[in-house]
């Protein structure tokens, strides 16, 4: 799935439980984290045209952050950061998992080649993966994704707080505003 997408669920996963403004960011940035180990590609595309290019996003995206010891990882950083220490490590750890199951589900190539998620590395060398698994681009994501933004959406009108509070206090206070007055 789009990081977008991973956010959007990620901050809503973190709104189905009460947690103050640093608790939501850090749950929401725990859905997002795993996709850390896809920035391999710049260094793929800086050296695409050399005698020996490097494959690190290939070999590497969706190994060594889209596993157990790394939710593990994120899940004991939330804890240590959170001010709900235990709740947030609880929702980061779920969030985190919900990122993975959505790379399981819609993940797959253009060419219909799977990703999979190694689950137990660097422990073991299962993977799990779903021969359903839909493409990147599919309806499905592109369903899920307006779906989690129009949630995301409505919880902002409602709560009075949105997704850009991460970012900017003052962007949230303007989106909420514009959303009340044109909404009730």
């Amino acid at each position: 799935m789009s990081p977008i997408t991973h956010f959007f669920i990620s901050w809503l996963a973190a709104n189905s439980a009460k947690l103050e403004r640093r608790d939501r960011a850090i749950v929401t940035a725990a859905g997002v984290i795993p996709d850390i180990d896809g920035l391999g590609i710049v260094a793929d595309i800086f050296a695409r045209n050399s005698t020996e290019p490097f494959k690190w996003y290939q070999q590497y995206h969706h190994v060594l952050t889209h596993n157990l010891v790394f939710a593990l990882i994120v899940a004991i950083a939330a804890f240590l950061l959170a001010k709900k220490r235990a709740l947030a490590a609880a929702f980061a750890f779920v969030s985190f998992h919900l990122h993975l199951l959505g790379d399981i589900a819609g993940s797959a190539g253009p060419e219909g080649s799977f990703w999979s998620i190694p689950y137990f590395w660097p422990l073991s060398n299962v993977e799990f993966t779903w021969s359903g698994q839909w493409e990147l681009n599919a309806w499905q994501n592109i369903v899920i994704t307006a779906i989690a933004i129009c949630l995301s959406i409505f919880i902002s009108w409602k709560r009075g707080y949105s997704p850009l509070e991460m970012f900017s206090t003052r962007a949230d206070r303007y989106f909420v505003e514009v959303l009340r007055k044109r909404f009730g």
